[in-house]
């Protein structure tokens, strides 16, 4: 079945995702909890968020990250008992994460794993491929480091109901720096994670040629070449194009 999307994104419902997981291999780890935030007119409407059973043990990395202890998840549901409760959840609306290659790879996998599958049609959007951009020069990008630059609370990072509400509150943050018709948000998004991407390419690149010079040799790490700069990664995005505004057709 067709959806027809509105033509500004902002009148889009939004499913606003998260999830905890044993690791951050999305082909063999498991979700240990999902959130998933429904926004309406930039409005919280819906909250979902269950801890699932990963079916193996959980590491201790996932525990002090998050704070969810074994122990929490006695008589959680395996994810294949809310595969249908997440697919419903997804359908029909506009999908957004902090980070959404990294969720939706592990949403996909689980939902495939019980014969569902993750709505390719829906918009997407990910406020991390903006925060790369609006904020160059934070040397931290993550969803705490940003949302408390906009002044937006994250009361429990690393748990998926709160970080998804966070990741949608960054979002319309952006708003007025971004296109409001959807279409438009769409392709400027792409356009700066390919360039986003190229940078970390092009980065990864240089690291590797530079390891094999001896980098070891000459006692600084590779980002000594960006001066005060000591993080590679945010000296390569100010290379990234300035965000424009973009002009609506008339």
């Amino acid at each position: 079945m067709s959806t027809t999307w509105p033509e500004n994104w902002v009148d889009l419902p939004l499913a606003v995702i998260d999830v905890e997981t044993t690791g951050l291999d999305a082909d063999n780890d498991r979700i240990v909890e999902i959130g998933i935030i429904r926004f309406e007119n930039r409005q919280v409407v819906e909250r979902y968020c269950k801890l699932v059973d990963p079916e193996r043990p959980l590491p201790e990395d996932t525990t002090r990250i998050t704070g969810i202890k074994p122990e929490d998840l006695v008589g959680a549901p395996p994810f294949s008992e809310i595969a249908q409760e997440v697919s419903d959840r997804i359908q029909g609306v506009g999908l957004v994460a902090y980070n959404l290659s990294f969720d939706r790879g592990f949403i996909q996998n689980e939902l495939e794993r019980c014969g569902l599958s993750w709505p390719k049609e829906s918009p997407t959007l990910d406020p991390l491929i903006f925060a790369r951009q609006f904020f160059k020069d934070s040397r931290r990008k993550n969803l705490a480091t940003i949302s408390t630059l906009l002044g937006i609370p994250l009361e429990e990072a690393h748990r998926a109901d709160h970080d998804a509400e966070v990741a949608g509150k960054v979002l319309f943050a952006f708003e007025d720096k971004l296109p409001q018709n959807l279409d438009q948000l769409l392709i400027l998004q792409g356009q700066w994670e390919a360039a986003q991407t190229q940078a970390m390419s092009s980065w990864r690149s240089f690291d590797s040629n530079f390891s094999a010079l001896g980098s070891a040799q000459v006692g600084l790490g590779p980002a000594y070449i960006y001066g005060d700069e000591t993080d590679p990664l945010r000296a390569l995005f100010s290379s990234v194009p300035e965000a424009k505004a973009v002009e609506t057709p008339t």
